[in-house]
């Protein structure tokens, strides 16, 4: 399984196997990573998953235009490495993925 490796707002870092086709939201969501509020489950109608892409972002794929419009309602800063984690879904090509957390969601 890829390993994906979480940095929670206090800068703990968490590394997780992650099943390929899981969203990165539901790998920390289901192994207790901090810094993730995940209010509307992985819908895309929230924004309370986001997170900063630290590596493979040219592998990672490009955000939807709804991805990018609620990326708007995000609490944290807006950065170029910006997502939502319940867009991206692991694959073998993602396997080593550094994904850091903002300091608040909500």
């Amino acid at each position: 399984m890829p390993k994906v490796t979480y940095i929670e707002p206090s800068g703990n870092e968490v590394v997780i196997d992650v099943p390929v086709g899981w969203s990165l939201m539901q790998a920390a969501t289901s192994n207790g990573v901090e810094g993730i509020e995940a209010e509307c489950g992985g819908s895309c109608a929230c924004a309370t998953c986001h997170c900063y892409i630290e590596s493979h972002a040219d592998q990672v794929p490009a955000a939807e235009q709804g991805e990018r419009d609620m990326l708007q309602n995000a609490v944290a800063e807006i950065r170029a490495n910006s997502r939502l984690s319940c867009q991206i879904k692991m694959s073998d090509q993602l396997a080593g993925l550094v994904v850091r957390l903002p300091e608040s969601q909500i």
